[in-house]
This record gives structure tokens, C-alpha cells and sequence, in this order.
């Protein structure tokens, strides 16, 4: 089966309870697009000016964030504390860390809606233990260049001085984010067999599929 491997900067999130109008607040939600979302990626924490829409990226930047601070403010590997993404049902949220250029998030729990919405548009998560999660956090804020190695053929994680954490992910997650499938991805994976199951039908059951002159 083809494999996948995320490799990046991770970027530590100590703060618990990080929810989606911190990672994209209520004014960009006007916007339905998927892209373009990243600029305003935790715009109240990066940036020390209000923003919305319309705004440009000349605003002052809040030197204290660590987004905004070599070499975390180009990490693709966000490590959070508990309960990441919780809060109101917002797909945007995951638009603006994917359109950042956010591949994984680790955590030790994650919102139900969160979670399924970064699978369903090939953000992967991770849920590791409280103590595992401590670990990262710690060596990622402790040493400026921390690299992760994401294997998720044989779901692992691997530090910069070899240290392994397995993690748990079902089969068909798995292959969501290895191919990239969304919910329409997944459905046409069967293309086949449906067009083999509608021209069954159209044998067994012609009238379902002519058309009504009324």
C-alpha cells in the first residue's frame, strides 16, 4: 500500500482548550472558499491589530506568538495540550491551518467535530497519551530546530534523538490521508462497482430509471 511520511517543524502549544475561534475568528467566516484562509490563522494572537476580510498583511505582528518566531513560524507539526479544536463547529478552522501549512496536529484529545472535519480534509490527527504528549511539548519548546518524522504506513512518530511514540489510526482514515480523499474522494474509490450495481438495476428494474413526462 502506498505510504505517506510527514516530516517538519513541530510547533508547541502548551495552552489547553485551544478552540476554533482562536484558530480562525468569527469574521473570516463570511468567506466559503477553502483557501486562502491562512493569513488569519490565530489572527487575534499573531497579529496586535483587529482584522477581517478585507485586511492585507501590513498589520503589526505580536513578536511574542510563537507563529510569528523562527523556526516554529514555518512548522507544518503543531503539538497541543488537551482538547484541541473545541469550540463551535467551523470547517474554516481546518481550511486556515491546512492553507498555513499545518499537516499533522498531536494531541491528547481532540473535539469530535474537529477531528472529523481535519479527516475529511486530510489534516491528520493524532491522539496520543497525557505523559507522551508532555514529552513533546517539553522537547519541542526546549530545543529551537525539533523535527518530527510522521510515519502513517506504520504509524509512528519519531523524534530528532530517536525517541518513538506508535499511535492508533483506523484503515479507513488511514487511506484518507494518505490519498487525500474527502467524502466525494472515497465514494467515487467505488465508481465501478456502483455503475456495475445502477446498470443491474436498469435490468432488473427498467421503470425506476425512465424519465417522468408529467
Amino acid at each position: 500500500m502506498k505510504n505517506k511520511v510527514i516530516k517538519g517543524q513541530a510547533i508547541p502549544f502548551t495552552q489547553s482548550n485551544i478552540d476554533t475561534d482562536a484558530i480562525i475568528p468569527k469574521q473570516y467566516l463570511k468567506s466559503i472558499k477553502k483557501s486562502g484562509f491562512g493569513p488569519f490563522l490565530f489572527d487575534s494572537l499573531r497579529y496586535l491589530e483587529a482584522g477581517d476580510l478585507s485586511t492585507t498583511n501590513n498589520r503589526k505582528i505580536n513578536p511574542d506568538f510563537i507563529l510569528n518566531i523562527d523556526p516554529y513560524k514555518s512548522g507544518n507539526i503543531i503539538v497541543a495540550n488537551d482538547n484541541f479544536g473545541c469550540g463551535s463547529s467551523r470547517e474554516h478552522a481546518v481550511w486556515a491551518l491546512k492553507d498555513f501549512g499545518i499537516e499533522a496536529i498531536i494531541s491528547s484529545s481532540f473535539a469530535d467535530i474537529f477531528y472529523r472535519n481535519s479527516l475529511k480534509n486530510s489534516l491528520l490527527l493524532i491522539c496520543l497519551s497525557k505523559k507522551d504528549i508532555q514529552i513533546l511539548l517539553a522537547d519541542s519548546s526546549s530545543t529551537s530546530k525539533y523535527e518530527l518524522t510522521i510515519d502513517i504506513q506504520s504509524q509512528t512518530i519519531t523524534t530528532p534523538d530517536a525517541k518513538v511514540f506508535k499511535f492508533k489510526i483506523t484503515a479507513p482514515d488511514k487511506e484518507r490521508i494518505i490519498f487525500g480523499y474527502d467524502d466525494i474522494g472515497l465514494t467515487l474509490k467505488h465508481s465501478d462497482k456502483i455503475n456495475e450495481y445502477e446498470n443491474k438495476m436498469k435490468r432488473k428494474k427498467p421503470w425506476i430509471f425512465e424519465e417522468s413526462h408529467e
